[in-house]
């Protein structure tokens, strides 16, 4: 697929063979702009492009074995490039390291005036419809509504933790969950200009725990349950 401009951002969107249109619901140009919303909200460094993989669970099965060692799939994995400190503070971020000092190699970018790559987002369309169908979509895991709004709160939380976003530690968690809510309400509102239709907010109970292997320089990532779990930071594409 071509490139989508949002602004600042460029987001590069690859749909795996097998993933259709019909499947997810939702043009992958909302996608787009839902991430990019998302950047805006984080302060990310700009201009930058972000990668967008739609995919299935076999392939997120394989990310997850490969760089968690878990089997099974899950819904959304992310790929960030940069260091924490290299986006602003937020709230709740009480582990964040001092900030990057100038000739910092974490805080290299290439070239002045060459477009930053932020990182990556991998979901698994499949496994996006059967919880949003299932009722157990949302940040909670006990949401039913549609495969589309299922998608925008992945690719937001999937960019949040490009920008050094987690939820770990519950104040932060509560700061994250609070800008999805923000994020997601604005894009039903553009939806709903659209004529589409307003969709149901997230709500329901908390899930999320801290567990020791949140601990570390690790990102915290939703799992096919609803939960969370650390996800090593990948320096590589």
């Amino acid at each position: 697929m071509n490139p989508i401009y949002r602004g600042p951002w460029r987001v590069d969107p690859v749909v795996r063979d097998g993933v259709s249109r019909n499947q997810m619901h939702v043009a992958v140009a909302t996608l787009a702009g839902a991430i990019a919303a998302a950047l805006d909200a984080a302060g990310a460094p700009s201009p930058a492009s972000i990668g967008l993989i739609l995919s299935d669970d076999a392939e997120l099965a394989g990310l997850n074995r490969a760089h968690l060692g878990l089997e099974g799939t899950t819904d959304v994995l992310s790929f960030p490039l940069l260091p924490p400190e290299t986006f602003p503070p937020h709230a709740g971020d009480p582990d964040r390291g001092p900030g990057l000092l100038p000739g910092d190699a974490a805080g290299f970018r290439g070239p002045p005036g060459r477009r930053i790559h932020l990182g990556d987002i991998v979901v698994s369309v499949e496994r996006a419809a059967e919880q949003a169908a299932a009722g157990r979509g949302g940040q909670t895991g006990d949401v039913r509504w549609s495969t589309a709004d299922e998608l925008r709160l992945l690719v937001t939380h999937g960019a949040l933790h490009i920008c050094g976003w987690d939820h770990a530690e519950p104040a932060e968690e509560s700061a994250m969950r609070s800008l999805e809510q923000r994020l997601l309400a604005g894009s039903q509102s553009a939806a709903t200009r659209a004529g589409r239709g307003p969709a149901r907010l997230i709500s329901g109970r908390r899930r999320h725990r801290r567990r020791p292997e949140d601990d570390g320089p690790s990102r915290a990532r939703r799992s096919e349950s609803g939960a969370c779990r650390a996800y090593p930071r990948n320096t590589g594409r």
